[in-house]
């Protein structure tokens, strides 16, 4: 694949979102037309509510709230769970994005304090529970885990790290930004991997590939205290129609395609794994992500990324992360864009990034 096959936009090897906005926005109007769609109006309509009922009902809630943003949903579901229990005291895994990514958003708006609970590079395990400090009354954990790769506990582990914190008397929120993408590897129902959970967190821009939502799911009680959180903190807005309406457009679809990009992306690994010294984590795939390790710094992944663009038209990650001197690595998701690239175009731009960053190496060396 060179330049002159590839669309003037610029194709990403990554992830689901469609590369032109423009093309998305008009695919959403033509199902809105379709469906005879209407604006919900701060929350309330047809639209929201059947999509909100929909999920809630796929992960066994009975409740749902549609929320602009994940990082408002979660604030909300810990606030409201630390008021429940008494303690303002949560645990989280040391890479939880609320400690990496939010500029500490809970204690700073929400004067909640946090401890980080087991290694950085394993799961949250029923184990793991055995030294937390007594008041802390509420545990968030991930699945599966972005930071090291997508890696999740074993269906033993899951449910064991549940019944440990239920006899503990703690309240269980599920961090699920990616839980569409555990069902192929667990081979059970969403309904089945979120029981047990007190409330969960579902991202519809990442897997699914939807304009920017996120969806909160609990008891009926508890999504109507996260409404009240939600207008506290900004986040009831007039409309939330087309984010709304694209979630639902590309929903089913996205959802029958994880099993094939759970198997691309154990397919992708192999290929990556036999190319010079990249290799991939987790060892064993289990989603459809994962991380590649290079031999190089990240300036000169980031360099190379950026040939590769020139020449193929496709971006291959978003930027690569330092893990050293002469080490990096960057994530990849395998979704629709993946899909569209054969394995030998991919190992054609694989290897032309390794040895554009090999020979930027040398020449600094």
């Amino acid at each position: 694949m060179d330049r002159s096959d590839s669309d003037q936009l610029t194709g990403s090897l990554s992830g689901s979102s469609a590369p032109d906005l423009a093309v998305l926005l008009k695919q959403i109007s033509r199902w809105c037309e379709q469906h005879n769609i209407q604006f919900d109006q701060y929350g309330e309509g047809s639209l929201i509510n059947d999509f909100e009922a929909k999920i809630a009902k796929l992960l066994g809630f009975p409740a749902a709230r549609f929320m602009p943003t994940g990082v408002l949903a979660q604030l909300v579901a810990l606030k409201v769970w630390c008021r429940e229990r008494g303690s303002n005291h949560f645990g989280m895994h040391p890479t939880s994005h609320l400690e990496i990514h939010e500029e500490g958003a809970y204690k700073e708006l929400y004067r909640l304090k946090t401890t980080l609970v087991g290694p950085s590079q394993s799961p949250i395990l029923a184990q793991h529970l055995q030294t937390i400090p007594s008041d802390m009354r509420v545990l968030l954990t991930e699945l599966p885990i972005r930071e090291i790769g997508g890696e999740l506990p074993s269906w033993m582990q899951l449910n064991e790290l549940k019944s440990v914190a239920k006899e503990r008397g703690m309240r269980l929120h599920l961090d699920g930004a990616r839980l569409w993408e555990t069902q192929p590897y667990y081979q059970r129902s969403y309904q089945d991997i979120c029981h047990g959970f007190d409330s969960v967190y579902v991202s519809f821009y990442k897997g699914i590939g939807a304009l920017p939502g996120a969806m909160l799911l609990g008891s009926e009680a508890f999504i109507a205290d996260a409404k009240i959180w939600q207008r506290r903190a900004g986040g009831t807005v007039q409309t939330l129609g087309p984010q709304v309406a694209s979630a639902s457009m590309l929903f089913d679809q996205r959802i029958a395609d994880m099993p094939r990009f759970c198997s691309r992306a154990k397919q992708l690994s192999v290929l990556l794994n036999s190319i010079g010294e990249i290799y991939c984590r987790p060892e064993e795939i289990q989603t459809n992500m994962m991380h590649v390790h290079l031999p190089f710094s990240a300036r000169c992944a980031n360099a190379a990324r950026d040939a590769v663009i020139d020449s193929f038209g496709v971006r291959l990650f978003g930027r690569a992360i330092e893990r050293g001197a002469d080490a990096c690595y960057f994530e990849l998701s395998v979704g629709v864009n993946t899909m569209k690239i054969s394995d030998s175009e991919i190992a054609t731009m694989i290897h032309y990034f390794v040895d554009v960053a090999s020979d930027d190496v040398q020449i600094k060396d």
